[in-house]
């Protein structure tokens, strides 16, 4: 038999016994009507932080409730899960600042306004205690110690950073955006070490990682997913996703990758081993649908969104609006597997 015919049975008997039929399982209804970015489940205590608009609401994710809503965090960005401090770090684009919350009771701890203007993706490294808030306008890195909540340095990044990702080990990965690039920081010399091009992926967002096989997976708004070695910045593979993503997240128990695309779908991405990816699945999801969380308990996604109303005609004020969102819409999407 030829060894194309080999491989093509070999990667049809791996498909199909990889095939999970994700589908949308339930939805959980919040109040609200305004815009949402990032959410972040707390796997400890079993709960979801959704930004919204200006505060994060808290669901249970035992009784599909909201729990709590934490106010005062205008044009709410991320959520970064610290159970080890029993802290939440929440970035606020619209007013420069850091909101410190306690993970269990949602009170305030402190608010801290930052020199970096929009801080938009954030991250806890637990190896380091620090916080990584990610400035998208001023284009740098604010970093906290997250023991005591103070600002200990701004890392320059000369290019608007995205999603960030950790290995656990002393290393901080981050997406440019603008640049086509992936930018390491030493968690702590507080310096980076690396910068590398994920051509041919154009404007890099969502960003996630295999620690156990040194795989960055970063999706980008040309419809690909990147997969790079983490040790040396060499590109594996390149594979096709969905339009519009904006998040990814890697179930490492299942070693599936998955990409949530705005267009209402998302892409899901087998790793077959740390050399061999293919995409095993697209699901259907909703539109709007183009951020990403993982609960590591009990393998279902999260994923927020609404209903839009009628998109506006362009302007030269406005080339390029977006349509309204219906009020009371608001969603979060849980995603199940059949398997």
């Amino acid at each position: 038999m030829k060894k194309s015919a080999l491989l093509f049975i070999f990667l049809f008997s791996i498909t199909n016994g990889i095939s999970q039929r994700y589908q949308v399982s339930k939805k959980i209804n919040t109040e609200g009507s305004e815009g949402w970015d990032y959410l972040a489940v707390d796997d400890v205590n079993q709960h979801l932080f959704v930004s919204h608009g200006s505060v994060v609401n808290v669901v249970d994710l035992k009784s599909d409730k909201t729990i709590a809503t934490i106010p005062y965090t205008k044009g709410v960005h991320g959520i970064a899960i610290a159970n080890d401090l029993n802290k939440a770090f929440i970035s606020n684009g619209r007013d420069n600042s850091i909101t410190i919350v306690n993970l269990k009771t949602f009170e305030l701890i402190k608010k801290t306004t930052i020199n970096g203007q929009n801080p938009d993706a954030i991250l806890y490294d637990a190896f380091s205690k620090k916080v990584f808030a990610f400035n998208g306008k001023s284009h740098d890195a604010t970093v906290l110690d997250a023991n005591t909540n103070k600002i200990v340095k701004t890392i320059p990044l000369g290019g608007k950073p995205e999603f960030s990702v950790t290995n656990d080990k002393g290393l901080i990965y981050v997406n440019i955006e603008d640049k086509n690039e992936i930018k390491t920081i030493n968690a702590t010399t507080l310096e980076v070490v690396n910068t590398w091009s994920i051509a041919p992926g154009d404007e890099p967002s969502g960003l996630a990682m295999d620690a156990e096989t040194n795989r960055l997976f970063s999706v980008c708004g040309n419809k690909l997913m990147v997969v790079l070695n983490a040790l040396n910045g060499k590109i594996i593979a390149t594979l096709p996703i969905g339009d519009s993503c904006d998040g990814v997240t890697f179930d490492a128990e299942k070693k599936l990758i998955f990409s949530s695309n705005g267009v209402g779908t998302i892409t899901v991405v087998k790793e077959v081993n740390a050399n061999s990816f293919l995409v095993s699945e697209t699901v259907k999801t909703q539109k709007g649908a183009r951020t990403i969380a993982l609960n590591k308990i009990t393998n279902q996604l999260y994923l927020p969104t609404a209903e839009f109303g009628p998109k506006p005609e362009p302007t030269s004020e406005n080339p390029k609006p977006r349509a309204s969102l219906i009020p009371n819409s608001f969603v979060v999407l849980v995603v199940s597997s059949g398997n």
